[in-house]
């Protein structure tokens, strides 16, 4: 039991360490700090990185000779700092600093709690003359109070006595240097660092960040006591201020198995944060206020546990465990504090510098999770969205269209962020980045929108901020959809589809693609959409609604008719990618495999040759199939018959073998989305996918991309896998609807949901039966609709119901 809510380490591996301390961050929503060992500075094997959500800087580099501007989530001053080295007596000077790189280290394990969210390790050091320091160490990032976060250490001597100096500080003095790639860009995102003491044993240091100007202040409480404490006293420190630093040394006496605890108690604050005077203030009294290590830790661990409750998901054995894990990260990124916050979902989590912190379209699969558990993250993260819409019509207006055009990477402004080149390691050239034509992005958010007031039953935000948001969001599919008189439908052109790898076609100037499917076909499902809203809507609100937006009445003739006659190309009995997909050229892909191993980032492998993935049918991770990730069967069958293409089992089969046989899988959504389709179809490749999706971070399978920072998306998406994937849950019409299509290795398992107003909604599935129970609540049963038939649980009852063979 232990094992399945711990994730253990044991010897230390320097070269394993950046992917270690991704995967031990610990955060609580607001803020999270990566799992580098407090001794260590930034360097080959280490990155110690803290991260506030939303905390954002631009600067601008100058690459190839022209200027260009990145927006990056900061890394924040480093609280973490605490090294220690012997004083032996009779030697007459001090040992080295010691850290895991010291030779002396002779034994090392790590663990992460995820049950209670803290991070322990225990270090053993040993020197030539068999003097041995054993270093036990346990941090936390506060889940209740999240400004808070603390570090206890205890030191124990064996076979010497002298003194231990141990150094305790806050470095300002950091940059944004995580991802290789970005190293030549401009990095240093903070300026105007003050330090300070405090009367007592706390200390502070707070700066600004440089164009966004947005203050921070971190203060710290370090305090020193024999254990047990009534074998001795406390040990005063001594404070030293540095340009960029601030720090704290104590000289402890130590002795043969006599053992000393240090504890460090941190606050964070910054000036977008509500209710405070000023960051440093705030710091300070929290830090004063704030009980040992012992209250602390027993407050975290409870906030832990209620919600543990809340978002319960058991899986057994192993799949179970790396779930559990998945789980945790995507709750220290999205707490029920991120609904306070005006912050989207990172696609890389709050755990490193990927991305730049970016928030592209990867809520698509952490919502339809958080939507049964915490409906209140996602209304807060719709909420970032909704605060854009504005940058989103600007930016559609600049583009010469009415509607809201969202931007493929948005950060603080929601202006678009996607940078103009990017580098690949591989042939070390900079090239155009045409990824901002992922206009699709604009459909997620509407999905978005739909599924959480599908599940949630919360008809004031659909009717308010989701409807401004659905309407403005068809209004721009229905401006960018141009008739066409020879095929006698609407096209989409010049844009890129989830695919990522094509953003032209070969040997030509222009840029984008024509009638990308995934693209035109979720295009057509928002203008259905946003029809129906606009029949379903109060009529005062309607009317209020068209003429906030100034949109004729008489457009949404046209939305219907576009909704109805998009074009969706096809070839050779399949779906095709995009118009032309089938005309390019075949890839050798068992000669690639030859050459070069690993070929998930095809794109970089071919430019290094001098050659192109425009030139090929190849695709980076699942487009087409994106369609039976987001719909169901029925769902997509009735949306292609809408668009006057009949899509029976035999089509959707052959074009999922089809692309199968042609992706690289580049990306770690697409093993999930493969897992997923495949598993809905019944096919035998799916728990390799499945596998594939599970294990994508913890074994770092994209190849040294986990290191900065977590695949949040992915991990979402394969909670997600079980709560909907394998039930076939679909939440409409008030009830829950079921199809199960489990896989043999996940058969077997329960989850608590939050199913509009019924809270902890228990399901359970085995292999040819389902239990649903809904709590004792007062409220009219739970509706529950499983092959074709429609069952009513009611309150306070627990009914079986079997699967259709």
């Amino acid at each position: 039991m232990a094992r399945a809510w711990t994730w253990s380490y044991e010897r230390y591996e320097p070269e394993k360490e950046r992917l270690r301390e991704a995967l031990c961050t610990l955060g609580n929503g607001y803020f999270a700090t990566r799992g580098a060992a407090p001794e260590t500075s930034a360097g080959e094997f280490h990155y110690p990185g803290t991260y506030v959500a939303g905390c954002y800087n631009r600067l601008t580099s100058s690459v190839q000779g022209r200027q260009v501007e990145n927006e990056d989530v900061v890394n924040l001053p480093d609280w973490l700092p605490l090294r220690y080295r012997l004083h032996p007596a009779g030697t007459g000077r001090p040992g080295p600093w010691l850290s895991p790189d010291d030779p002396s280290l002779v034994a090392h394990h790590q663990s992460l709690d995820l049950r209670g969210g803290t991070l322990t390790r225990r270090s053993v050091y040993e020197d030539g003359a068999g003097r041995r320091l054993t270093v036990e160490q346990s941090r936390l990032v506060h889940m209740g109070d999240p400004h808070l976060a603390a570090l206890h250490t205890r030191f124990t001597a064996e076979g010497w006595e002298g003194e231990l100096e141990v150094e305790s500080g806050i470095d300002g003095d950091v940059r944004n240097s995580g991802v290789a790639r970005y190293r030549e860009l401009a990095n240093l995102h903070l300026a105007g660092w003050e330090t300070g003491i405090e009367p007592g044993s706390s200390v502070w240091l707070r700066c600004r960040t440089v164009e966004s100007d947005i203050g921070v202040a971190l203060a710290a409480r370090t305090v020193a006591a024999a254990l047990p404490k009534k074998s001795g006293g406390r040990y005063r420190a001594e404070p030293r201020q540095l340009a960029r630093a601030v720090q704290q040394t104590f000289r402890l006496p130590m002795a043969p198995d006599v053992t000393i605890a240090v504890d460090k108690t941190v606050a964070l604050y910054t000036s977008r944060d509500p209710a405070i005077g000023s960051p440093l203030r705030a710091a300070v009294s929290a830090v004063r206020r704030a009980p040992a290590y012992s209250r602390l830790l027993a407050s975290h661990r409870r906030a832990w546990a209620d919600l543990w409750q809340r978002v319960k998901l058991d899986v057994p054995g192993e799949p179970g465990r790396i779930l559990r894990l998945h789980l945790f990260h995507v709750l220290q990124t999205l707490s029920p504090h991120t609904a306070e916050l005006d912050v989207g979902v990172p696609a890389r989590g709050l755990h490193g510098e990927a991305y730049r912190g970016h928030v592209f379209w990867d809520e698509l699969f952490v919502l339809p999770f958080l939507n049964l558990h915490l409906p209140e993250v996602s209304r807060g993260l719709l909420d970032y969205r909704h605060r854009r819409l504005p940058a989103a019509c600007r930016a559609a207006q600049e583009a010469g269209k009415a509607g809201a055009m969202y931007p493929w990477q948005s950060a603080d402004e929601g202006r678009e962020e996607t940078q103009v080149v990017h580098l690949n390691p591989r042939s070390g050239r900079w090239l155009p980045d045409r990824s901002r034509l992922q206009h699709h992005v604009g459909s997620a958010v509407a999905y978005n929108v739909w599924q959480y007031c599908q599940a949630s039953g919360d008809t004031e935000y659909l009717y308010s901020k989701g409807a401004e948001m659905l309407l403005q969001i068809a209004r721009f599919w229905a401006e960018s959809a141009t008739w066409d008189p020879a095929l006698e439908r609407y096209r989409i052109r010049h844009v890129m589809g989830p695919d990522e790898y094509h953003d032209g076609y070969p040997d030509s100037d222009a840029v984008g693609l024509d009638d990308n499917t995934y693209t035109n076909v979720t295009a057509a499902w928002v203008l259905t959409r946003a029809i129906e809203l606009c029949r379903v809507l109060p009529a005062s609100r309607c009317r209020q609604l068209l003429e906030e937006i100034r949109l004729d009445p008489a457009e949404l003739s046209r939305w219907e008719d576009v909704s109805r006659r998009l074009y969706v190309p096809c070839h050779r009995g399949v779906i095709s990618q995009f118009a032309g997909y089938g005309d390019l050229a075949e890839l050798d892909w068992a000669g690639l495999r030859a050459r070069h191993g690993n070929i998930r980032r095809l794109d970089r492998i071919l430019e290094a040759e001098g050659d192109t993935v425009n030139r090929y049918q190849a695709s980076k991770q699942a487009d087409v199939l994106m369609l039976g990730y987001l719909f169901s069967p029925h769902e997509l069958a009735a949306l292609f018959r809408q668009l006057g293409h009949e899509l029976d089992d035999d089509t959707w089969r052959a074009t999922t073998d089809y692309y199968l046989a042609r992706t690289s899988h580049g990306s770690t959504l697409s093993s999930l989305v493969h897992a997923w389709v495949l598993a809905r179809a019944r096919h035998a490749d799916a728990w390799k996918y499945c596998e594939e999706a599970l294990t994508g971070d913890v074994a770092d399978l994209q190849g040294g991309t986990t290191e900065e920072g977590v695949h949040l998306g992915a991990m979402a998406g394969t909670l997600d896998f079980v709560q909907r994937g394998m039930t076939g849950l679909e939440t409409r019409d008030d009830a829950l609807w079921l199809s199960p299509a489990t896989l043999p290795q996940l058969s077997k398992f329960g989850m608590r949901l939050r199913f509009r107003r019924h809270w902890d909604v228990d399901l359970r599935l085995r292999a040819e039966r389902v239990r649903v129970a809904v709590p004792d609540n007062g409220k009219p049963g739970v509706r529950v609709v499983l092959d074709g038939r429609t069952y009513v649980v009611p309150s306070a009852t627990a009914r079986w119901l079997d699967l259709p063979s």
